[in-house]
C-alpha cells in the first residue's frame, strides 16, 4: 500500500467539502440542501479520484450487520462500487444480525492482513469490544451507521465514524408534521395523537429520531399525546403488525404515525390502507431513509413525506475517511465523527431524489 503525501490531502478536502455537522437545529430549505448535498458528494468524489492510483491493490474489509436491511443493502453496494472503481480489493461479509459472528469476521478479516476494515456494528453495546480488537491490531478502521460514544472512540486514533446526526432526522421528521396545514391535529382538539414505531431501541439512531421527533413539536408549542411506542426492529412485517393493532384499538385517535424508518412505514402504511384510512387526509404518515419504495409513495400522495439518509453520499465519505487513514493520518479525541447532513422530502421535491 502506497501511502503519499497527496492521498492524506485529498483525504481532508474530502471530508471538509463532503460532511456537514448535522444539527438538530439547522433547517435548510429542501432543494437548497439537495443541492448541497449533491455538490458535497461531487467535491469528495473529484478529491478522491487524485488518490486512485495510490491507493491500488489494498485490501478492506467490510462488515455489514444485515445484508437484508433494506436501507444498508443501498449502502454496501454503494461501498462495493467506490471502493473496487478505487481499484480497491473487497470483501463484504454479513454479520446476520448476530454480534458473536461479527466479532468472528472481524478477527478473521485481521487475521487475513486486511488494510482497513469499514465495519456496520451490530450492536452498538459492542463498540468497546470492536475498538479494542481493531487497535490491537493496529488496523484503520471506519465504523458507519451505528455510533458509538465519543469516550469510546477516543481510545484508538486510527479510528473514524461515518453517518448522520439522527437527531437532525427526527427533527426533520417532527417538521414534516408541522408543515401540514393543521400541523398533525386533524380533529381539532388541541393536540397531536401519535404512535411512534420504533427500531431498536438500543441503536442511538433509534433514540434520538424517537425523541427529536415528538420535540420538534413541543418546542413549536404543539401539545402531543403518545397512544403507543412499541419495538419494530426496523422491520417492515412489525411495522405493518404494529400499526394494524394500534389502529384497531385506538382507530380514528390516531393522527400522526411516527416511523424510525421507511420500511417499517411501509409496512404501516399497509395497515392504514388495510383500515380503510386515507394518509395526508386522515391520518400523517413518516419515515426515514428515503427508499425508492417510500418516495414512490410519498410522490403519490400516500406517505406525508420521509427523511433522506444519503447512503452513497455517507458511502463516499467512509471511503474518504478511510483513505486518510491509510495516509497516516490521526484523529484526536472529540472529531472522530464526520456527518452527512440529512435532507427532507416531500411531494413538492420528491422528484428530485427519484
Amino acid at each position: 500500500m502506497k501511502k503519499l503525501t497527496a492521498l492524506a490531502l485529498a483525504g481532508c478536502m474530502a471530508v471538509s467539502l463532503a460532511a456537514c455537522g448535522g444539527s438538530a437545529s439547522t433547517t435548510p430549505a429542501s432543494s437548497e440542501a439537495a443541492s448541497t448535498e449533491s455538490a458535497a458528494t461531487s467535491a469528495a468524489e473529484s478529491a478522491a479520484e487524485s488518490v486512485t492510483e495510490a491507493t491500488q491493490g489494498g485490501k478492506v474489509g467490510v462488515c455489514i450487520y444485515k445484508f437484508d436491511d433494506a436501507f444498508m443493502t443501498t449502502y454496501r453496494n454503494a461501498l462495493q462500487e467506490i471502493l473496487e472503481g478505487k481499484g480497491y480489493e473487497v470483501t463484504i461479509v454479513d454479520g446476520n444480525n448476530d454480534q458473536a459472528k461479527q466479532n468472528e469476521q472481524i478477527n478473521t478479516f485481521i487475521t487475513q492482513g486486511v488494510d482497513a476494515l469499514i465495519i456496520n456494528p451490530v450492536m452498538t453495546s459492542a463498540a468497546d469490544q470492536i475498538i479494542s480488537t481493531v487497535k490491537g491490531a493496529d488496523v484503520p478502521t471506519v465504523l458507519i451507521n451505528r455510533e458509538p460514544t465519543a469516550d469510546q472512540m477516543s481510545a484508538y486514533d486510527k479510528l473514524v465514524y461515518v453517518g448522520c446526526d439522527a437527531a437532525q432526522s427526527g427533527t426533520f421528521q417532527g417538521e414534516l408534521i408541522l408543515d401540514t396545514e393543521n400541523k398533525g391535529d386533524i380533529n381539532g382538539d388541541g393536540k397531536v395523537s401519535y404512535i411512534m414505531i420504533q427500531g431498536d431501541p438500543e441503536n442511538i439512531d433509534a433514540q434520538l429520531r424517537t425523541e427529536y421527533s415528538v420535540k420538534a413539536l413541543t418546542d413549536a408549542g404543539v401539545e402531543v399525546e403518545q397512544l403507543d411506542l412499541q419495538r419494530g426492529d426496523w422491520d417492515r412485517n412489525k411495522g405493518q403488525e404494529i400499526c394494524q393493532n394500534d389502529l384497531a384499538k385506538y382507530g380514528d385517535q390516531i393522527e400522526v404515525v411516527f416511523c424510525n424508518n421507511d420500511d417499517m412505514a411501509i409496512g404501516a402504511l399497509q395497515a392504514i390502507q388495510a383500515a380503510g384510512r386515507t394518509v395526508n387526509k386522515d391520518i400523517y404518515l413518516v419515515g426515514v431513509d428515503a427508499l425508492d419504495a417510500a418516495k414512490n409513495e410519498v410522490a403519490n400522495g400516500n406517505m406525508t413525506g420521509t427523511v433522506l439518509n444519503d447512503a452513497k453520499g455517507q458511502a463516499t465519505q467512509a471511503v474518504a475517511s478511510m483513505e486518510e487513514l491509510l495516509g497516516g493520518k490521526t484523529f484526536e479525541a472529540g472529531s472522530q465523527s464526520v456527518y452527512v447532513d440529512y435532507v427532507k422530502v416531500t411531494p413538492d421535491n420528491v422528484k428530485d431524489f427519484q
